[in-house]
């Protein structure tokens, strides 16, 4: 059975925007848009360079119990414009019952307005394993041992 995500409109949202959806047959992520508030439907909300804020999407979201939803980065508008995610993947877990929101940082030298309706990122739905923690003695040898960051790069 696939799992369901619940949607609940945010009251004042624009219901007239598409819900996420996936947007070829194979993508893995869900696109998510920005619906902004009544004021700002006509102008959008402009990022400045460095500038973070977080983006509406009018909805909040009941991810099923044994699941996340992560938040990520669309690749196109990172590249063309500079506009990513400073948590990424930002996770949404599956009690939480608040607003989508979704973080955004303008990474370009030019102010960056998002518009109304704009695909702002992309949701993953992923199953989630929560597990046990011991404190042991000691802990089990590989090969790689304590080599950390960059330890398994170019030499």
């Amino acid at each position: 059975m696939t799992p369901v995500v619940r949607l609940l409109f945010e009251d004042w949202a624009d219901r007239d925007l598409p819900l996420p959806a996936y947007e070829t047959p194979g993508a893995a992520g869900a696109d998510i848009r920005a619906n902004l508030p009544p004021d700002q439907r006509a102008v959008g909300f402009t990022l400045q360079p460095m500038q973070r804020a977080i983006c509406p999407t009018g909805l909040r979201v009941e991810v099923p119990p044994g699941f996340e939803m992560q938040i990520r980065p669309r690749s196109g508008l990172a590249t063309r414009s500079g506009i990513t995610l400073p948590n990424t993947p930002g996770t949404i877990d599956s009690d939480y019952r608040g607003p989508l929101g979704v973080a955004l940082i303008n990474l370009s030298d030019q102010p960056y307005t998002v518009q109304h309706g704009d695909r702002i990122a992309q949701m993953v739905v992923a199953p989630v394993v929560q597990v046990g923690f011991a404190v042991v003695d000691s802990l089990g040898e590989t090969q790689r041992g304590a080599g950390g960051f960059g330890s398994t790069g170019r030499r």
